[in-house]
């Protein structure tokens, strides 16, 4: 739909035109200018790309049945470097500030916004349609507010309260809050995806999977993108789950997470293999996802350990390069090919093959002096069972000498 500009303040807008710095308001998100395509008159009018990420509101008083608002009540984003877009009809803290004129006239101001309020608590949307009672108000979307003696509350269970959110923004109201723990701070958006600076927490209440060792306030900090389907209901806040979350870095300091890896079998070690990741404890950095990339595209990829690096996989284990393998490993130390017990040598192609040829040309020398008979001296009788082996003899060594290169790979080199 397209939202018209009314080019003045709408009748009894109700939106208080503050005239000092510093004033402070809350109202509703009509449109938020996010590119020059969808109201290319708006994204001129208001500076063109330094309008982005502003919006226009309606005062909270007024019903949220029209599409058009005031070109006046347009607000910037207050902070600079940290934008939370906000969605239509979430409400949100608008600011009376210094414009860029303020060399030249003290006096002038402009909007500013920051922080939709959390009406609902939601770290998904806090839109709310306005007001609740509103006899316009289709009567599936008030089923969606129960009232308690709090106010209020938000308990969406048919796919959705059916407010406008915007163009592109679709509600899931499977989305979940995260659960806090004593001193967190954790930053949500709207899909899933969290940062949590945490710590372990024993004892609490509600459990969380990373405080079964170490001390209260060891800290921990959880990225996750996607959250899982605990089977309940969406407005009962959630605890990250490693092994069924979408995405997940963990970064712990004491903690022991019960990841469940692909592959825990340690069999190339002779002694000390390492500890399975759900049960090591301590200083670690854990990344798990349904497929992993790390990419250089212009310079090296570097992997070191103070011990040793373990690969596993279920599917083989593969290498692909345009160039050289490469292994080099200190003096007297083997690689042991197999398994960890090999005990038998590679030979040395080319030291093997030299001293190989050698013989094969003496074989090739007896093979033909033998391919005359030869008897007892007195009196003479020849040896008719020499020359035909002696000739297949010659034909066999023959051809090993001519193939003596071929033996050689041209790709594994050992020393």
């Amino acid at each position: 739909m397209a939202l018209r500009v009314t080019g003045k303040p709408q009748q009894n807008s109700g939106v208080n035109q503050q005239s000092s710095v510093g004033g402070i308001f809350a109202a509703r998100v009509s449109f938020v200018i996010l590119n020059n395509i969808d109201n290319p008159q708006v994204f001129k009018q208001k500076g063109e790309w330094s309008s982005i990420g502003g919006l226009f509101f309606n005062s909270i008083k007024t019903p949220n049945i029209s599409d058009s608002y005031d070109i006046e009540n347009f607000a910037k984003p207050l902070f600079p470097n940290n934008r939370f877009i906000p969605t239509v009809n979430e409400i949100v803290y608008i600011l009376t500030l210094p414009n860029a004129d303020i060399q030249s006239n003290i006096s002038g101001i402009e909007y500013y916004y920051f922080q939709p309020i959390n009406i609902w608590n939601s770290c998904h949307h806090n839109a709310i349609p306005n007001p609740i009672g509103n006899v316009l108000l289709p009567e599936s979307q008030k089923r969606d507010y129960q009232q308690t003696e709090a106010g209020a509350v938000r308990r969406v269970t048919d796919g959705g309260t059916e407010i406008n959110l915007g163009k592109t923004f679709e509600e899931r109201i499977d989305v979940k809050n995260l659960q806090p723990y004593e001193g967190d701070n954790i930053y949500e958006g709207r899909w899933g995806n969290s940062i949590r600076l945490g710590s372990t927490v024993l004892n609490s209440s509600i459990i969380n999977p990373w405080s079964s060792v170490g001390t209260n306030g060891d800290p921990i900090i959880i990225i996750r993108n996607g959250q899982h389907d605990d089977g309940k209901e969406a407005w009962i806040p959630q605890v990250e789950n490693i092994n069924k979350d979408k995405s997940s870095i963990y970064l712990t300091s004491t903690q022991k997470v019960p990841i469940e890896a692909s592959n825990t079998k340690y069999d190339s070690y002779k002694e000390e293999p390492p500890a399975k990741p759900s049960e090591f404890s301590g200083e670690q950095v854990i990344i798990n996802s349904g497929r992993l990339v790390f990419n250089s595209d212009d310079n090296h990829i570097l992997i070191s350990s103070q011990k040793s690096i373990s690969f596993g996989a279920q599917s083989g284990f593969h290498f692909d390069t345009p160039s050289n393998f490469i292994v080099h490993i200190g003096k007297g130390k083997e690689i042991l090919l197999g398994n960890k017990n090999a005990t038998e040598p590679i030979i040395l192609g080319n030291k093997f093959l030299d001293d190989f040829s050698k013989l094969l040309q003496q074989i090739i020398n007896l093979s033909t002096a033998l391919q005359t008979p030869i008897g007892t001296p007195s009196p003479f009788i020849p040896n008719s069972s020499i020359p035909v082996p002696a000739t297949t003899l010659l034909k066999t060594a023959t051809q090993l000498l001519n193939n003596i290169e071929t033996y050689k790979s041209k790709v594994t080199k050992s020393k």
